[in-house]
């Protein structure tokens, strides 16, 4: 139980800029509780005796001035309340004031800007965050929203109050029961599990309201309304269930008639708001009193509603609002001394604990049940009725458990009725059967597997077929390459020693050493120099990323590759695009970095100018001496300094923007060309590999699903094929030799033609291009022939 006071706060309202602002002033002192003062100046019209207060001074919690933030209310206000409420205590928060003077904007906010949220929809925000982070508890949230309007009841959340008009609408009745507990007939609660489900009900009920446009007010709500958050909480497993409810209250404002001087259904309006409201006062005097018997709650509908808000189980809080302008001073006087009395009642909080009714009825059933059991048993007496169908499923649900249960001693609890013992009886045998006839189907499936086993291991046999296939064609193309390679090295031979016979002639003959007509006679088959294998690993990798060439080519087919680029005449090309383009790469960086020196000096430049502006300046103004229109030597120095900086600064900039232009066109050259090698290496392989697939023996043997035996009369026959078709292949994929002996004979033209040819005996000549080998090869046959003869 938590015994306080009603907390009063104090907020005043901005005023407005034609109207004159009234005189007060805000003591907030640490040590003492913050009060407000108003003072009344004597007017002269009056006469000198004048005998009318001059000052008010009224103390409240806190008093928030014109310029505090919709933030700053609620976290000193609403954020301790709507702690409390998730604790298990109700709360109540009201605002009262008279109209115009912001209690709707610091209840519900303003709709321009979304910091200007009011109390409502920060309260619900606050608390769906803390339902979220509170995980040990189950919350269960309701909405309501009552309008009194000319003290009827009516439902805001109703659906059918856009359609219907006023009157037609059900109106919402209070209800007491014995204990003096108010329940409100007709009000509708919504559930909501998001904040998003509350807003909307929030701006359903504000769209609504009543309001209408008044003197002193443009917007003005003609009625009172209560939105109440019911918040209900339990711990899982646990029969006790905490139930809270907020009441965030905006009260229809007071209003003069002599001063706004409304008629019509407006003077209804306020005649209904001003009565509701001298009952409202009139509750706060008898509860503030301590000898009173007797408080007039049921005087009006607002006060019945908030009986437990006003004086009972509840933590209140009480916001008033002031506008202090000088036409409305003795109104925010009343207002202050209404809080005054309000802060003299005392409510004593209960923690709104309670046990769930649907469990206490589930353990009375429980209990009535074990009675009607032991009576049976003391009178011996049959039951013949069957069972029902939730008492059955129950049994099941007992019997499920009891197997499950791994403790040995536990116990199959089902009383005494004979009925439930026989139902267990034959619901066990049940089981026991469907158990057995589980196992004779996991035992013929289990055939069934061993069964569906045997196709797939002819589809594994024919996944190999075709592995070997592959591997065999690839085989093929080697040793195609093999056959092509070693008749290079011949005639890379053939050519050394018909130059040395040219070289001796020509020691005698009248032609001249530097003669074109010399090399003109070599063959076409000479030999050029390999490149580096670190070089061509790295056009390899380059060549996958530009054209798009997979990963995953076999490792033969990469050989193949690597023969057919070397000796294609476009890698000059790219080799020589690649240079270039590093060389402009080098440029580029180069100026950059020399472009960023220069800005950086540009700057420093115009600083120095700048605090030699700033020093003459400041020098004229100590020795009063006029500041010189002309610039001086130094000032001069670094203005031509500066030109030449920006003019150094642009050229560079220029050139770095045409590097940019020539390095663009190289790297699209160099994709082009890779793109246009790549091509040419698929065409010719898918051409040589279509040739071999026609022609070769392995193929036709596989098709037929026959391994041949490797013997050595059918290797000789396929070495004889195979050589026959090296001269095509060799023909395909070898370039012209005239560029090359051209660069040959540009770069070096007197050297002898010995020094240009590799010196190297055949056997040492690369027969694939990289490390691969006969041993190799051979390898690659002995793997076919024991994949031919596991698929046989």
């Amino acid at each position: 139980m938590v015994k306080q006071t009603i907390q009063i706060f104090a907020r005043v309202k901005p005023t407005v800029r034609k109207q004159q602002q009234g005189i007060y002033s805000i003591d907030e002192d640490e040590k003492l509780t913050p009060s407000l003062e108003i003072i009344l100046p004597r007017d002269l019209a009056d006469g000198f005796v004048n005998n009318k207060r001059e000052s008010y001074r009224f103390k409240f919690q806190r008093i928030f001035d014109q310029n505090e933030k919709q933030e700053t209310i609620f976290e000193n206000i609403a954020k301790p309340v709507a702690e409390s409420v998730l604790a298990g205590y109700n709360g109540t928060i009201f605002a009262y004031g008279q109209t115009g003077s912001g209690k709707t904007f610091t209840i519900t906010g303003g709709a321009e800007r979304y910091s200007d949220r009011g109390i409502i929809p920060r309260t619900l925000s606050y608390i769906f965050e803390q339902l979220q982070k509170d995980s040990s508890k189950i919350y269960t949230t309701h909405i309501s929203y009552l309008e009194i309007y000319n003290e009827c009841g009516y439902d805001l959340l109703d659906p059918r109050h856009e359609a219907s008009s006023l009157e037609d609408l059900p109106k919402v009745t209070i209800l007491e029961d014995p204990d003096q507990n108010i329940h409100l007939k007709n009000l509708s609660l919504h559930l909501a599990t998001t904040e998003e489900e509350a807003l909307n009900l929030l701006f359903l009920g504000d769209t609504n309201r009543m309001i209408a446009e008044t003197p002193m007010n443009q917007a003005s709500t003609r009625s009172h309304c209560i939105f109440t958050i019911h918040l209900s909480s339990k711990e899982p497993g646990s029969a006790t269930v905490r139930q809270a409810k907020l009441h965030l209250v905006d009260l229809a404002g007071s209003e003069r008639v002599a001063k706004t001087g409304v008629g019509g259904q407006l003077l209804t309006e306020a005649k209904y708001i001003n009565l509701s409201l001298h009952y409202l006062e009139q509750v706060i005097i008898a509860l503030s009193e301590k000898h009173r018997s007797h408080i007039p709650y049921r005087n009006s509908m607002m006060t019945s509603v908030l009986r437990d808000s006003l004086g009972g189980n509840c933590m209140t809080t009480m916001i008033a609002t002031l506008s202090l302008e000088k036409r409305n001073i003795d109104e925010s006087i009343s207002t202050c001394r209404f809080a005054q009395r309000v802060a003299l009642i005392k409510n004593e909080a209960v923690l709104n604990e309670e046990i769930d009714p649907r469990l206490m009825i589930i353990r009375l059933q429980k209990e009535i049940q074990e009675l009607k059991d032991e009576l049976a048993i003391v009178t011996g007496e049959q039951r013949t009725e069957a069972l029902t169908e939730a008492e059955l499923l129950q049994l099941e649900k007992r019997i499920t458990s009891f197997l499950e249960d791994q403790d040995p001693e536990s116990k199959l609890e089902v009383g005494a009725d004979m009925r439930k013992i026989h139902h267990c009886f034959h619901y066990l045998k049940k089981l026991l059967n469907d158990k057995k006839i589980h196992g004779t189907s996991i035992a013929s499936s289990e055939i069934k597997d061993q069964n569906s086993q045997e196709p797939l291991k002819e589809e594994e046999y024919k996944k190999l077929r075709d592995i070997l296939q592959q591997r065999d064609n690839e085989i093929n193309i080697l040793v195609t390459m093999l056959k092509k390679e070693k008749k290079k090295a011949q005639d890379a031979l053939h050519v050394s020693s018909m130059d040395r016979s040219e070289l001796r002639r020509s020691q005698s003959s009248p032609f001249p050493p530097g003669n074109p007509e010399g090399p003109r006679m070599l063959p076409p088959s000479a030999p050029t120099q390999a490149p580096d294998s670190s070089t061509s690993q790295y056009r390899s990798s380059l060549l996958h990323g530009k054209t798009g060439m997979k990963e995953e080519m076999s490792f033969g087919r990469q050989e193949a590759f690597e023969i057919f680029k070397r000796d294609h005449a476009d890698s000059v090309t790219i080799e020589d695009s690649k240079q270039i383009l590093k060389q402009r790469f080098s440029e580029a960086k180069a100026l950059g970095e020399n472009i960023n020196e220069a800005r950086i000096k540009i700057g420093r430049l115009k600083e120095e100018i700048t605090q030699r502006h700033v020093q003459q300046v400041a020098q004229g103004i100590s020795e009063s001496t006029p500041v010189p229109s002309t610039p001086d030597l130094l000032e001069e120095k670094l203005r031509s300094q500066l030109q030449e900086e920006k003019r150094r600064y642009k050229a560079m900039f220029t050139h770095l923007k045409a590097l940019k232009v020539e390095i663009e066109h190289l790297q699209l050259l160099m994709d082009k060309a890779k793109v246009k090698l790549q091509k040419e290496f698929e065409a010719c392989w898918a051409e040589e590999a279509t040739s071999l697939q026609v022609n070769s023996p392995a193929v036709n043997s596989l098709n037929h699903m026959k391994p041949f035996p490797q013997t050595p009369e059918s290797q000789h026959e396929r070495s004889q094929l195979l050589s026959s078709k090296s001269d095509v292949y060799a023909r395909k994929i070898l370039p012209s030799p005239g560029p090359l002996l051209h660069s040959q004979e540009q770069s070096s033209p007197s050297t002898p033609l010995e020094d240009r040819i590799p010196e190297r005996p055949v056997s040492s000549v690369p027969l694939t291009g990289d490390s691969r080998t006969d041993s190799d090869i051979l390898a690659f046959i002995k793997a076919r022939q024991s994949i031919l003869q596991r698929t046989g």
